[in-house]
């Protein structure tokens, strides 16, 4: 993606999952928001977006942040959401590992109190390490620590996947990660 686009990504993901009220749009209960209310509100505050490049930042999106509805009316994040939404996902079973990625300095509150959500309603995980060492590599040195996922979910954890691939659960405690030998 360009700078331009890379711009507008993380302007849709400010308002899409954190702060709708910054441009005045409501998200619905699934984090749904029209197309024509979002680009309105948008130009409104000064970002000049139009259908078709919110459709590229949508295409060309490498994590694939965003998703339009079937009619491409509507328009919401796949995850990351720290407003309260229903994305509608299924409860599944995990494989037996996933993955999250971190900064080197987290390492002994993980240890503590394990992976929390922080502002977010989710934590997130990946299903390999390549994507966890991305991750962890925008907060400073990464470390990849490994989630025992299926034994969270034979214990009762409940796992979902969203519609990006992105694997969510309410917590991880520290007794489920594996943590790098030093």
């Amino acid at each position: 993606m360009n700078k331009e686009l890379i711009r507008i990504s993380k302007f849709l993901s400010l308002v899409l999952r954190h702060k709708p009220e910054t441009i005045g749009i409501t998200l619905d209960p699934q984090g749904w928001v029209d197309v024509d209310v979002l680009l309105a509100a948008s130009r409104r505050a000064g970002v000049p977006l139009t259908g078709e490049i919110l459709r590229q930042v949508v295409a060309q999106n490498n994590k694939q942040r965003f998703a339009l509805s079937p009619d491409g009316l509507r328009i919401r994040a796949n995850q990351g959401h720290s407003v309260p939404v229903d994305l509608g996902l299924s409860p599944r079973i995990p494989p037996k590992h996933l993955f999250h990625g971190t900064a080197t300095r987290f390492l002994s509150s993980i240890a503590e109190k394990g992976l929390l959500p922080g502002r977010r309603t989710h934590v997130h995980l990946s299903v390999d390490e390549q994507t966890a060492r991305a991750v962890g590599r925008r907060h400073g040195t990464p470390v990849i620590l490994t989630v025992q996922a299926r034994r969270m979910h034979d214990e009762g954890f409940l796992f979902y996947c969203s519609d990006n691939g992105v694997w969510l659960t309410a917590t991880v405690p520290p007794e489920f990660l594996i943590f790098p030998a030093s």
